[in-house]
C-alpha cells in the first residue's frame, strides 16, 4: 500500500484545499520543489501533482513550477501529474519532462476518446482520475457535477488501456474525516485495475482498512492534509503500512494453504 504525497499547486505554491474549494486554500509551502524534495526524505516511493489552475483553465499553468520538481527529485521515484491535461501534445511535452504518469480528469469525461486516444499513443503511461460526489462525477476543477456514474465511466476506461484510477471522494478531501471505503471498494471490486483512493486520509485507521483492500484492487492512497497538518507522519505512516500489507498477505496465504 502507498502513501503517495499529494503536491497541488496553486499560483506557483503549495497549497490544500477543502472539498476542491480554490477559495479556501491553506498555503504550506511557497516552494513547490522544496516540498517535494521533504517528502523523498520522508520515505515517499511516489509523489502525486495537481495543476490546480490548469484544473480550472483548462491547460497547465503551473509547468514551472512542475519542472522545479522534477529537477529537485530527478530520477529517485516516479511523478504523476493531473490538472489542465486536455490534449496528445501536452502529454507528449509533459512525459519528455520527465512526468512517469499522466492523469486525465474532466477530458476524460467530456471526451471519452481522448482517453482512448492517448493510451494507444502513450500505453502505460495513463491513469484517469474520477472525481465524485455522491456517486455523481464531477468535471472542471469538481466546479460542475454531472450525470455519469462512477463505476460505469471506470468500466469504459479500464477498456481503453488506462494504467489506474485515482479515485476522490470531493466531500472527504481536505477535511480529515475518513476515506470513503465503500465507495473505493465497491469501484475496486468492478474493475480489473487498480485504484488509487483519494479524499479524507487521516489516521491509522483509514491505513489499515485500506492495506486491508489491498486484494479487492486498491493499491495506494493520496496523502494531502492529514501530513501537512501532521495528523499523520509519512515515514511512521507507510512503515505501518507495509506492517499491515504484510499481515494480511499472510493471513491471505495461511487461507489458501489451508
Amino acid at each position: 500500500m502507498l502513501l503517495i504525497p499529494a503536491i497541488d499547486i496553486k499560483d506557483g505554491h503549495c497549497v490544500r484545499l477543502e472539498q476542491g474549494d480554490m477559495d479556501r486554500a491553506t498555503v504550506f509551502s511557497e516552494d513547490p520543489a522544496a516540498m517535494a524534495k521533504h517528502w523523498v526524505s520522508k520515505g515517499a516511493r511516489r509523489l502525486h501533482l495537481v495543476d490546480l489552475n490548469g484544473a480550472f483553465a483548462g491547460k497547465p499553468k503551473n509547468e514551472s513550477a512542475i519542472k522545479a520538481i522534477l529537477k529537485a527529485v530527478g530520477d529517485d521515484i516516479p511523478v504523476q501529474l493531473g490538472g489542465g491535461i486536455r490534449d496528445l501534445e501536452t502529454i507528449e511535452r509533459l512525459l519528455d519532462d520527465g512526468i512517469s504518469t499522466i492523469i486525465i480528469g474532466t477530458a476524460a469525461v467530456k471526451s471519452p476518446g481522448f482517453v482512448q486516444d492517448a493510451c494507444t499513443a502513450f500505453s502505460g503511461h495513463i491513469m484517469v482520475g474520477i472525481d465524485a460526489r455522491d456517486g455523481k462525477v464531477a468535471t472542471d476543477g469538481w466546479s460542475k457535477l454531472t450525470g455519469h456514474e462512477v463505476i460505469d465511466l471506470a468500466k469504459k476506461f479500464e477498456d481503453y488501456g488506462v494504467e489506474a484510477i485515482v479515485y476522490t471522494d470531493i466531500g472527504r478531501d481536505g477535511m480529515l474525516k475518513g476515506v470513503n471505503m465503500d465507495a473505493t471498494i465497491k469501484l475496486a471490486q468492478a474493475v480489473r485495475i487498480p485504484i488509487i483512493a483519494s479524499g479524507g486520509l487521516s489516521n491509522n485507521k483509514d491505513i489499515e482498512a485500506l492495506c486491508a483492500a489491498e486484494e479487492e484492487g486498491v493499491m495506494g492512497v493520496i496523502a494531502g492534509r492529514s501530513i501537512y497538518s501532521g495528523d499523520l507522519d509519512l515515514t511512521t505512516a507507510q512503515k505501518y503500512a507495509d506492517e499491515q500489507t504484510a499481515k494480511y498477505a499472510a493471513l491471505i496465504a495461511k487461507k489458501l494453504s489451508s
